[in-house]
């Protein structure tokens, strides 16, 4: 009997490792999964975009942001709900480039149904701009300096956010001096003189969404991931 429950044991032992190391490796496939998904969706936005240079000046965030991921992921993985929600960004980002920020057609829907004057696709944009990098900024913070939750890393990573659009805003400007009318699209202001100050308010907007309602789901997954 004493002999039968040691064996018991022993197999238990040898079973629980392969179990544990099977629910480790599932997560770590998944960003190779998004990666790759990204990457055919990529390539299809690519695909007669309505003109190629706004294209290719609205998917650089991606082009510039992804390849800095994928170098720092044995370093500084992030969650699972980052690498999602970026991945929903760059999509954002493809469709605002493929079809052009003022043309989409889920933007010409909300005018037909919520009586709009513009196409207010770039507000979906801009609140991404804002949500996406919030939980980015709030993970590193947290990851790679001293700070604890609470309400400076809420002001903090608010203060990234709106410094980040800020920044944006002044691209898209030294762009559009530098091309002159080349890049009348990627601006995208429809005639708005007040265009810059809304994308601005929707960033902000969107970063604290995001603390408000991702940062217990978030903290969930870094405690499991670190």
């Amino acid at each position: 009997m004493g002999e039968s429950t040691s064996k018991g044991k022993e197999e238990r032992l040898q079973v629980a490792p392969d179990g544990i190391g099977e629910e480790a490796r599932r997560p770590r496939r998944e960003p190779a999964v998004l990666l790759a998904l990204g990457a055919l969706l990529l390539v299809l936005s690519g695909l007669h975009p309505h003109d190629r240079f706004t294209w290719l000046l609205e998917i650089a965030p991606i082009l510039i942001g992804v390849p800095f991921l994928v170098g720092t992921y044995r370093r500084f993985p992030m969650t699972p709900l980052v690498y999602r929600l970026i991945l929903v960004h760059a999509c954002i980002l493809m469709l605002g480039g493929h079809y052009n920020y003022a043309e989409v057609p889920l933007g010409e829907w909300m005018k037909i149904v919520f009586g709009f004057t513009r196409n207010n696709y770039d507000r979906i944009g801009h609140f991404a701009q804002g949500f996406v990098p919030a939980l980015i900024a709030r993970e590193v913070l947290l990851g790679r300096t001293p700070l604890l939750r609470g309400g400076w890393l809420f002001f903090l990573v608010t203060c990234v956010c709106l410094a980040f659009s800020a920044l944006y805003e002044l691209i898209e400007w030294w762009t559009s001096v530098a091309t002159a009318d080349g890049a009348t699209a990627f601006l995208g202001t429809q005639g708005d003189p007040w265009d810059t100050q809304w994308d601005m308010l929707w960033a902000l907007i969107g970063a604290l969404v995001a603390q408000s309602t991702l940062a217990r789901v978030q903290d969930r997954q870094l405690a499991s991931l670190r």
